[in-house]
């Protein structure tokens, strides 16, 4: 994913995947002038989904993304929004839904506004919990289902959901290293613009 920075501020944002319980949750920052399709970008590579289906924004009641005709649901760019635009203090918040079959809502908040490093990479991830639920599993409570199946060898559907996550799963996995390889594909080093 390349994103071009500008040399302003950096946002440091907390993403959680609402109603997951324990929470699963990334921390990464990113260029404060950063456009919400890009963030979808990178909220994509930072939870691990596989970008399969539709997504949204939202913000005090408005929705950014993509306007849908058929169903009349109107949308703000979010080609053309940034994220300086709508989060600008600490504790500001949106909500990014993805699959609107499954309802995976995360809350993402504001952490801290703060100074780029010179040296610094943009996307990258410092932190986070548990592993993405795998996609088209039902959304939270069909993820719960997923678990208890498969920590369960005489759960009646324990084979077949085992099967379905590719024969083991981890709820507790996750990997800084791998969410930032999933960002960049690769680590590059890019000098900001002067």
């Amino acid at each position: 994913m390349r994103i071009r920075w500008k040399g302003g501020p950096v946002y440091r944002l907390k993403v959680t995947l609402r109603g997951s319980k324990p929470p699963i949750w990334r921390r990464f920052l990113v260029p404060a002038d950063i456009p919400l399709k890009r963030l979808h970008d990178c909220l994509q590579a930072v939870m691990g989904w596989s970008d399969s289906h539709l997504h949204q924004f939202e913000v005090s009641g408005v929705l950014y993304g993509t306007s849908d005709r058929q169903s009349g649901i109107r949308r703000l760019s979010e080609n053309k929004t940034t994220m300086a635009q709508l989060l600008r203090h600490p504790k500001d918040r949106l909500t990014y839904e993805y699959d609107f079959g499954d309802g995976w809502e995360h809350d993402v908040i504001l952490e801290a506004v703060l100074a780029p490093e010179r040296d610094g990479l943009y996307p990258i991830v410092e932190a986070g919990k548990r592993a993405c639920p795998p996609e088209d599993v039902g959304g939270v409570h069909g993820y719960e289902d997923l678990l208890e199946a498969v920590r369960d060898p005489g759960h009646p559907e324990h084979s077949d959901m085992l099967e379905w996550v590719g024969g083991s799963f981890d709820p507790e996995s996750f990997s800084v290293g791998e969410a930032n390889l999933a960002i960049h594909g690769g680590w590059v080093r890019r000098e900001p613009d002067v």
